[in-house]
């Protein structure tokens, strides 16, 4: 169990370096499209390549960023009945999850994907707009993305058995990490309150 909680916990770091830059893509793609409307507005003159590369980088970030969604717990979930089943289930309901449909899923994904990836490199496939950007590089998100996603499942997986023969933490739990904009706002109450304080001590 040691060796498959190191190995968790190496997957859990991979993707949280993945997530940690993915937002660097959605950044690119919004830089380029403000570029792309300024160049269109002040020079009339645009292109599909710069539309496209738009596509790429926000379809990278949405599906690298994926298993480091999972990793904090930050997917869909349908918890109005789950959280008040007794632990026992959440936790078999959990494990059921993961082994039956993530990671079937994930396979399925994968099986089409890479040869799909591996043909449309060897032929330069180009996309059909005028200008456009050659197609292998946004389908290649597809597998690496499902290979991620793949792993963090299996890291939770782990944790869950892990958790079950009382050698973890609860993996259900979501951890509590304050947002930037929960963070901003304890700061704002923070300086308010020491600006009410001070008139008070000066009294």
């Amino acid at each position: 169990m040691q060796a498959l909680l190191k190995l968790s916990r190496a997957i859990d770091r991979l993707n949280a370096f993945v997530g940690k830059y993915a937002i660097w893509l959605i950044f690119g793609a919004t830089v380029i499209s403000a570029l792309n409307a300024v160049v269109r507005k002040l020079f009339n003159y645009s292109s599909n390549g710069f539309l496209e590369v738009q596509w790429y980088l926000f379809a990278w970030s949405f599906l690298v960023a994926a298993g480091y969604t999972l990793l904090k717990r930050e997917h869909v979930r349908i918890d109005v009945l789950n959280s008040h089943l007794p632990k026992k289930v959440q936790l078999a309901i959990e494990i059921i999850g993961l082994i039956f449909f993530l990671t079937p899923l994930c396979i399925i994904v994968l099986y089409y994907t890479v040869p799909l990836t591996i043909q449309m490199y060897q032929s330069g496939e180009m996309s059909s707009n005028p200008g456009g950007l050659i197609r292998w590089p946004v389908w290649l998100a597809l597998p690496v993305g499902f290979t991620l996603l793949l792993l963090q499942g299996w890291s939770e997986l782990i944790k869950c058995l892990a958790f079950a023969a009382g050698k973890g933490p609860d993996p259900t739990i979501k951890a509590d990490e304050p947002s930037g904009e929960q963070a901003l706002i304890e700061a704002l109450r923070a300086a308010e309150s020491s600006k009410t304080a001070a008139p008070a001590q000066a009294r």
